[in-house]
């Protein structure tokens, strides 16, 4: 049994269009065809996105680039193509509070989604809570398994709360491990280099992360005029 969804329930439409348009039975069926193909890639898409996890929609069209003067629109319109996604390169949002890093992180992880991409959401804190549950009860391997088949892995409010040395070196551990064959993209309030949980693990690993990032935006607030219309960060 073929399931053709949209052909079910666009056919007497698009039959009608045809018959106005003369189509040729090639045409009408060229159609039909073409509708279903475009709605079965906007049903995988919303089924991506909502795997995903995200906590709220955002796009990069409502992305308020006079409210942030130090968000470059081109490179933000560079990452959004995904090539970085698809080289399993990583992407670091440095910036401090209100300048847009939550709505830039889940913005192009959207777009990733859209793109065909697996991509998967997550709080810092959260993420480290569930590797230290999972190494209690021995399923840590299999945690991080599932979180590397992702393509893209997003991580907000990283340094937003101190991370002991247990959690923090689990969390190098699931950063290191996906090099470059996986992306990244974390959200940070501080850079690698003054983030304070990372002080006793980041002289061993800080080179490997380091080493590997294909992409670093520092985001800063705008003008004392354009404050009062800060992006949520």
């Amino acid at each position: 049994m073929l399931r053709l969804p949209t052909i079910r329930s666009q056919f007497s439409d698009l039959a009608d269009a045809a018959s106005r348009e003369q189509m040729s039975y090639k045409g009408f069926l060229a159609e039909l065809l073409l509708a279903e193909c475009d709605d079965r890639a906007r049903r995988r898409s919303e089924r991506r996105i909502k795997a995903a996890a995200f906590p709220r929609e955002q796009s990069l069209r409502a992305f308020d680039f006079d409210a942030n003067l130090n968000v470059d629109a081109a490179t933000i319109n560079t990452l959004a193509t995904c090539e970085w996604v698809r080289k399993g390169q990583p992407l670091c949002l440095i910036g401090d509070s209100g300048t847009g890093k939550s709505h830039l992180l889940i913005a192009l992880g959207t777009e990733a989604a859209m793109k065909g991409y697996r991509v998967r959401y997550t709080l810092a804190t959260k993420l480290v809570n569930e590797f230290v549950e999972a190494a209690d009860e021995r399923l840590l391997t299999k945690t991080i398994a599932r979180y590397g088949r992702v393509d893209l892995l997003c991580i907000d409010e990283l340094g937003s709360m101190e991370l002991d040395r247990r959690g923090a070196e689990l969390l190098f551990q699931v950063l290191t491990e996906r090099g470059e064959k996986n992306s990244v993209a974390i959200a940070s309030n501080e850079s690698f280099g003054k983030a304070h949980m990372f002080r006793r693990t980041r002289a061993r690993q800080r080179q490997n992360i380091m080493g590997s990032l294909g992409v670093r935006s520092r985001l800063r607030p705008g003008n004392r005029d354009t404050r009062r219309r800060r992006c949520p960060g």
